[in-house]
């Protein structure tokens, strides 16, 4: 006696289609393109999970950067005596400082200019 696939194959194709739904022409319907549009589709989020990552960080240079200007030193200059006077504070927590607690990362520029 021979298997038929057929429910298998159903089974198949509407997790492809379920997967593809709303995609732009054929992409969403045939099977074989959809397979291929899953798999770019795969490719695109990986490369813009790391991508976020990037915007993320010059997010925060940017806001530590415009929080900088009113003391008069610039970005780079912050970077170079931090690591001068080994002082270890993040991009994410001195942004931080920069936009929700501006006394705390003023202290923290005061403290960086003095040594």
């Amino acid at each position: 006696m021979r298997i038929k696939k057929g429910f298998t194959k159903h089974q198949k194709h509407k997790k492809i289609h379920k997967l593809t739904k709303g995609y732009r022409m054929t992409k969403g319907n045939l099977v074989k393109v959809s397979k291929e549009a899953i798999l770019h589709a795969g490719q695109y989020a990986y490369a813009g999970r790391k991508k976020k990552k990037n915007i993320i960080k010059t997010l925060w240079i940017t806001r530590i950067g415009a929080a900088l200007q009113e003391s008069g030193i610039s970005y780079s200059a912050l970077q170079h005596l931090q690591k001068e006077n080994n002082i270890l504070l993040n991009r994410k927590v001195m942004a931080y400082f920069a936009t929700e607690d501006k006394s705390t990362f003023d202290k923290i520029i005061a403290e960086i200019k003095s040594k």
